[in-house]
């Protein structure tokens, strides 16, 4: 009989108490997993989107060399062809990027759209080195202090992807909403490529680091941004005996 309760005490398993501590320890080890995979999954998105981006400015430079103008939007959210309509003004000139005319992805690693804004004298027909420049692109950015100045002025194109969060359109057709009320710098964005505001050209767009933090200036911010310098354009022309 002694022998029997032995063996019952040294068999009787885990009480609740260690049950309990093991599944705190096994949520704590899953937590400290969980976030770097997150992580890495994140910076996987970011790597991916902006190969696209670079592939899709050099596939706009490559339709420049080919047909002397740079393309127009797409037609459609549906239609990626470019809009066959000369644009008449810079709103027309600025929509989605027509990813079935030059051959790219439609949308980034999130599943948003990209967005295409091009300056119209070098989009309805053959430009040289004395096309007019109206309303060129410029990309800004924000310093330390938080003061906003040019990253890049005399843009013939700019293209946007919106990033994980806030704004843009899947491929379905669902428009993600604005969770953030002070993402300022995004929200200017997401104004020039629907309305060409706050400034009515569809000129000035922003572009800074990642920064998930409401309180720095400017806000929260992910978009990503690509662009074509008018100066890389002339040169890629001349180097193919595009120009003069």
């Amino acid at each position: 009989m002694a022998r029997a309760n032995r063996l019952s005490i040294t068999c009787r398993g885990f009480t609740l108490v260690e049950l309990a501590v093991v599944v705190a320890v096994i949520a704590l080890l899953l937590g400290s997993l969980l976030v770097p995979l997150t992580t890495q999954v994140e910076q996987r998105n970011v790597s991916q989107t902006q190969r696209q981006l670079d592939e899709i400015r050099e596939a706009i430079i490559g339709f420049g060399m080919v047909n002397g103008r740079l393309p127009r939007p797409a037609t459609s959210p549906t239609n990626g062809t470019e809009n066959p309509a000369p644009c008449t003004s810079a709103l027309d000139c600025t929509g989605y990027l027509p990813w079935v005319t030059l051959g790219v992805p439609r949308t980034d690693a999130w599943g948003k759209m990209y967005r295409y804004s091009v300056t119209v004298d070098f989009a309805n027909s053959a430009f040289n080195f004395s096309t007019t420049t109206v309303n060129l692109k410029t990309v800004q950015t924000r310093d330390s202090s938080g003061a906003v100045g040019n990253l890049a002025t005399n843009l013939a194109a700019v293209v946007l992807s919106y990033g994980a969060e806030n704004f843009g359109k899947t491929a379905d057709g669902t428009d993600v909403v604005n969770s953030s009320a002070t993402n300022l710098d995004e929200q200017n964005n997401e104004s020039e490529f629907n309305a060409c505001a706050p400034t009515a050209n569809c000129t000035n767009f922003m572009s800074r680091s990642v920064s998930k933090n409401p309180g720095a200036s400017g806000g929260e911010f992910d978009d990503l941004l690509v662009w074509v310098p008018t100066s890389i354009l002339f040169n890629r022309m001349v180097s193919a005996g595009k120009l003069p």
